[in-house]
């Protein structure tokens, strides 16, 4: 497994809290890269702009990406542009959600 893949599975044990879903399943990743020197830089969005948890989220998105092996630093990117949409989450996001939503969350 390259970098980039490790990371991106590290990246899955991020929940959204204010949605429920990890962010690769809602699609707000969209790109790693991993260079020489160890840094991961993550290219992401929010479902929002004005995301009332984005500092949460990018915390925690550092933390899963240090957590892989040969990272020791982790610059997160946060880009509008594609903007977020719920096309662009997966069919485990749906359902996640989906069950969250009928047991009463």
């Amino acid at each position: 497994m390259n970098k980039e893949t490790a990371i991106l599975s590290a990246l899955e044990e991020v929940k959204d809290p204010e949605v429920g879903a990890n962010i690769v399943d809602l699609g707000l990743v969209y790109g790693i890269d991993a260079e020489a020197d160890g840094t991961a830089v993550i290219r992401m969005t929010l479902t929002i702009p004005e995301c009332p948890l984005a500092d949460d989220i990018v915390r925690d998105v550092k933390n899963a990406a240090l957590s892989v092996s040969g990272v020791n630093d982790v610059r997160v990117r946060l880009v509008w542009e594609p903007k977020w949409t719920p096309a662009m989450m997966n069919d485990n996001a749906r359902e996640e959600i989906r069950a969250l939503r009928q047991a009463g969350h």
